[in-house]
């Protein structure tokens, strides 16, 4: 693409507002690639602010790539714990071992082979080549998809007009400063250039932005209609002996995939809960057992659905039943979800 008469003003005027305007990162008081790599894929889905902590917990627990492929799924979904989106930290895991057993522990520098890492998108491996090596690979994220659709007045929906937006992202980047350029444009849309009320009057670019020349920058680029999103209830059992209490481990694929937690089942239609627990646990952990007082019942909210999982005690009556015995003082060890983690915590205090 051939670069727009604008270009150069957009590259100077962006890059002189980042220097003064830029937000104070742990991830930038670094090149090393591995933090920085950890940092893009905290940051998919995530609120800056929600990561910080786990970015620097995480960094703390492994710091190289290497100590990270050292370690067993558990221990690092355990420090992941609460950050959600549980495939990101799996996807790191099976990428680091990829590094440390083929590539002689160093992350790739060119985007093919970044490409082929688990988990590393166009976005991801833009994101690592810009900012740690330095090399004119262009970005675009959320933020990145605004801020060019409003400055070029791009109507469309950015799924539709997404290969032109690369495009466009990679015709501004400036020769010499494409990581500071590219986190520049990220910082704009989150700082200043935001998908509501955008602050248009501090924008450096507002009088080179046809959306904002047009009165209305709020309509580019074209929103989605929100779907309804399903309520799923589900009921689980919380079955102690001598002070311990069973767990099961979920599949390491899928949603919360290694991640542990206490049996349950989704409910189909409506039924006497108790009678229907009994009869699940009974068949697929081979336990008879009684039902007792509920724990409670538990909501969360996932990405394409929310969850009520009503919860109960119960009580062995016969059979071994398969899964963990865990110590109750023992749970906290165990990675686990939100929800679970809370229904681990009601049994502690």
């Amino acid at each position: 693409m051939k670069p727009f008469p604008t270009t150069k003003r957009v590259q100077t005027n962006l890059l002189r507002w980042f220097k003064k305007n830029k937000r104070d990162l742990p991830w930038r008081r670094t090149r090393d690639p591995y933090a920085i790599w950890v940092s893009e894929v905290m940051l998919q889905q995530t609120q800056v602010a929600t990561v910080i902590p786990y970015y620097e917990k995480f960094l703390k627990t492994f710091p190289t790539v290497r100590s990270l492929a050292g370690a067993n799924l558990s221990k690092v979904l355990k420090v992941w714990e609460g950050l959600g989106y549980y495939s990101r930290a799996k996807n790191l895991l099976q990428a680091s071992r990829i590094i440390a057993n083929h590539l002689k522990g160093k992350i790739p520098e060119n985007l093919k082979d970044l490409l082929g890492l688990p988990g590393v998108g166009r976005y991801t491996a833009g994101a690592i080549l810009s900012i740690a090596f330095n090399r004119e690979v262009p970005i675009l994220d959320g933020n990145v998809k605004r801020v060019l659709s409003r400055l070029f007045a791009i109507s469309g929906h950015p799924k539709k007009t997404e290969e032109y937006l690369w495009s466009l992202s990679e015709s501004l980047i400036p020769k010499g400063s494409p990581g500071a350029f590219n986190q520049a444009l990220m910082d704009l849309g989150s700082m200043i250039c935001t998908p509501k009320n955008p602050n248009c009057l501090s924008c450096p670019l507002k009088n080179l932005c046809k959306g904002y020349l047009s009165g209305k920058p709020e309509s580019y680029p074209l929103r989605s209609v929100n779907k309804k999103v399903p309520h799923i209830e589900a009921i689980a059992a919380v079955i102690q002996k001598d002070g311990k209490v069973l767990i099961h481990q979920r599949p390491p694929h899928g949603l919360l995939g290694g991640l542990w937690e206490f049996p349950n089942w989704r409910i189909e239609r409506k039924k006497d809960l108790k009678e229907y627990l009994r009869q699940m646990v009974k068949r697929q952990i081979g336990l008879i057992v009684k039902c007792k007082e509920p724990l409670g019942s538990f909501k969360q909210t996932y990405s394409h659905f929310k969850l009520t999982l009503h919860v109960y005690h119960c009580q062995i009556v016969d059979g071994i039943g398969n899964g963990k015995w865990i110590p109750i003082k023992k749970l906290k060890l165990f990675p686990m979800s939100k929800i679970t983690r809370r229904i681990s915590e009601k049994l502690l205090h």
